[in-house]
């Protein structure tokens, strides 16, 4: 019966992992039909929860917590065959003024209409915007339901679900030319009960799983206060031009005066530092760039030379390129300058024949990212990236100097924003700095004037301003890493690591700082997109280490270790670091709960993980290092189960479903089964030693690696923001 039931574990685990694949190559309507909707899978899932019941009784299981816990999952599934039997769901398009009493379901490539017991009319749809941007807050549709007996005003948005008579109505998307709306219709009242008593099951049970006196988890912690506190040592891998005249700019001073102007870039209102800051990372891959002669110049300087001087910029080696099929193919250097890419001898812009391909080979790729910066470089000089001057009227828009303005402007007030920067263009040649400031600050005056709500708060601009001054990831990367090392050795040579504490209390700070510069530029908190989860997973596991410390001094050199690597992981992949305004949808506070705990829960298993790399290359101290594991593992599995179901509620509320089968929620269930069998060792007695047991914790982090990059980067899915 055991073989059995590990058997069809197995079996729904690489189902679910294949499917993911399927789906990328075919489709998510395909899997939708052909698997997660057939009846052999429900099928597959009702064996192993059958077979997982025989085992239950064949063993007898008499502690509550435990009945509760396995029950909580059987009562899930049961309100997922609900919802896959009695519930319905469809859409409806609206057009303004009309009136609508069925719904389209689309099903094996067909659609079909069926009735609504009643009828919806549209009475109007909006898109409301972030002040002075292009970047959506909400939509809203409001309407009015009619039946025989009543008639009722109703309106949705997103995150605001309007039910009528057990039907629920969600906005889904909106016609393109804003004058109609297509609604989400969804009715389940069996399934969504049974399901969510499950949750609640669930998370009372994952609760007591830790604070149960005569529990497992409750066990190591009595063992561990017991534990000889002798340090462990650690064995891990370790990590590892051309001579011409200085470019013309603005004195460093001057280019930061005119950093501090407010321009519309990436859909909010920031300081032009910021645009600057992006500007010159995107070309040179730092946050300045240094000539030849080792002359250093501000993200300021880089930008407002280009825009004063751009025949003399295009001339400097500024452009970074990445990959080695370019350089190697077009014989290029790693640093060009704009230049290099326009030759009579080459036929003009080299880059050219290239983008005319259709092949998606790696060359073609960097061609693509290249010409991108060059464009880049070429929106600048046209000025249509200067997007620094405000116009309020019923609401604020942003115009740059060669925009097209409305004819309500004034013709004076249209001659100024044309040529505001040809004065400053002026002052840059006769080297007039004075007068080029004085000019600056009517600019500034000018944007305050003008700007109305959408001119971010003193405070915004001022946490921007010092979050732009200083790259917190680049910097705790290298301690963290460096310090990770350096702990080490101290650990292997039994020498006291006070010192390294206070320093990881330090860091922790700073991290601490720079998410919260973050929560106020954004006005949202910092869990919304890769980047940020990466800065939260490492601020996750220093503040576990900070709080575990006392009890296992070794926790220090993990700490270390894996902030760092998650920090570095933030500064070098693909994640974008751009703060940018929140999608309508993601606006919930069930997103921070959801994301917050599933971030903790990753944290605690990156260190079971480092654990199994230590308990692997060791002979000696696994049983601590066993210990210490679990001591990780049992809140790790508490803090993913919150976190996965309380999704699953967000999502209910916001799409009305609360189990897509999007590859990243099926990427995290399968994460939260295979480390769910690590609990399970006086079932699967293999688990019980030491160095099998690290094994598999070892490869069961391949898992987590999966959900987070593997579906960011590969399978995609609704979820792949973050």
């Amino acid at each position: 019966m055991k073989k059995s039931l590990i058997l069809a574990y197995i079996v729904v685990i690489v189902c679910m992992a294949v499917t993911t694949i399927i789906e990328k190559y075919q489709g998510t309507q395909y899997v939708s039909e052909h698997i997660y909707g057939a009846w052999w899978f429900s099928a597959l899932w009702a064996l192993l929860t059958a077979l997982a019941i025989a085992w239950f009784i064949h063993r007898k299981v008499k502690r509550f917590f435990v009945i509760l816990l396995h029950l909580s999952f059987v009562v899930i599934l049961a309100g997922a065959l609900t919802t896959h039997l009695t519930a319905f769901q469809g859409v409806v398009h609206l057009r303004e003024g009309e009136s609508a009493n069925r719904y389209i379901v689309l099903s094996h490539d067909q659609v079909t209409e069926k009735s609504l017991p009643f009828s919806i009319k549209m009475r109007s749809f909006k898109v409301y915007y972030h002040e002075g941007t292009q970047a959506p807050s909400d939509y809203v549709t409001q309407f009015t339901i009619v039946n025989d007996k009543d008639s009722v005003a109703g309106r949705v948005s997103m995150n605001n679900v309007f039910n009528y008579q057990g039907v629920r109505i969600y906005q889904n998307s909106f016609d393109q030319d804003m004058k109609g709306s297509i609604l989400s219709i969804n009715s389940d009242p069996y399934g969504i009960p049974i399901t969510y008593l499950g949750y609640a099951l669930l998370f009372i049970s994952l609760v007591w799983m830790l604070i149960d006196p005569k529990g497992q988890y409750r066990k190591l912690l009595r063992q561990a206060a017991q534990m000889n506190r002798r340090t462990i040592i650690l064995l891990i891998t370790c990590l590892a031009g051309m001579q011409m005249q200085a470019a013309p700019t603005l004195p460093k001073e001057t280019a930061q005066q005119l950093g501090q102007l407010q321009v519309l870039y990436n859909n909010r209102i920031c300081p032009l530092q910021t645009l600057a800051l992006d500007f010159t990372k995107k070309l040179y891959g730092k946050r300045y760039y240094e000539d030849a002669d080792g002359k250093r110049y501000s993200a300021e300087q880089v930008l407002t030379g280009f825009i004063f001087w751009g025949d003399q910029w295009s001339n400097e080696p500024i452009v970074k390129i990445k990959g080695s099929e370019l350089i190697e193919g077009l014989k290029l250097p790693k640093y060009c300058s704009v230049n290099t890419f326009f030759s009579q001898e080459r036929g003009g812009y080299i880059l050219g024949p290239y983008l005319s391909d259709q092949d998606q080979d790696k060359l073609h790729q960097e061609v693509l990212k290249v010409d991108d910066k060059l464009m880049l470089i070429m929106e600048l000089r046209q000025g249509k990236l200067l997007k620094v001057f405000p116009y309020t009227r019923h609401s604020t828009i942003w115009y740059s100097p060669v925009d097209k303005y409305p004819q309500d402007i004034q013709q004076a007030q249209q001659e100024y924003m044309k040529n505001a920067f040809s004065i400053l263009y002026g002052y840059a040649l006769s080297e007039n700095w004075k007068d080029m400031s004085l000019m600056i600050a009517k600019m500034k005056k000018y944007q305050y004037r003008y700007g109305g709500n959408s001119i971010p708060s003193d405070t915004k601009i001022r946490a921007e301003r010092i979050y732009n001054r200083i790259p917190f990831a680049t910097i705790l990367f290298m301690v963290n890493l460096t310090m990770g090392f350096l702990c080490l050795f101290l650990t292997i040579f039994q020498r006291r690591q006070t010192l390294p504490f206070f320093i990881m209390a330090l860091s922790f700070v700073c991290l601490t700082i720079c998410l919260a510069l973050r929560w106020i530029i954004s006005g949202t908190i910092p869990m919304s997109n890769g980047y940020e989860t990466m800065l939260f997973m490492a601020w996750s596991i220093q503040l576990l280490t900070l709080l575990i410390y006392r009890y296992f001094n070794i926790i220090l050199t993990f700490g270390f270790l894996m902030s760092g690597f998650f920090l570095l992981v933030s500064h070098i992949s693909q994640m974008d670091p751009n703060i940018s305004h929140l999608m309508p949808v993601l606006s919930s506070p069930l997103l921070t709960i959801h994301v917050s705990i599933i971030m903790m829960g990753f944290a605690l298993l990156s260190l079971t993980f480092v654990c199994g790399i230590m308990g692997l290359l060791m002979r000696r101290k696994t049983d601590e290092l066993h210990l210490l594991s679990q001591l990780f593992l049992y809140p790790a599995l508490t803090c993913l189960g919150y976190g996965i179901f309380i999704g699953a509620i967000w999502a209910n509320i916001s799409w009305g479903t609360y189990w897509s089968w999007d590859p990243k929620e099926t990427w995290a269930l399968i994460t939260f089964m295979i480390y769910g069998v690590a609990v399970h060792h006086q079932s699967i007695h293999w688990l019980n030693k030491p160095r099998n047991y690290h094994l598999y914790m070892t490869l069961a982090f391949m898992t987590i690696l999966m959900t987070y990059f593997g579906v960011n980067y590969f399978l995609g899915g609704m979820h792949s923001y973050a």
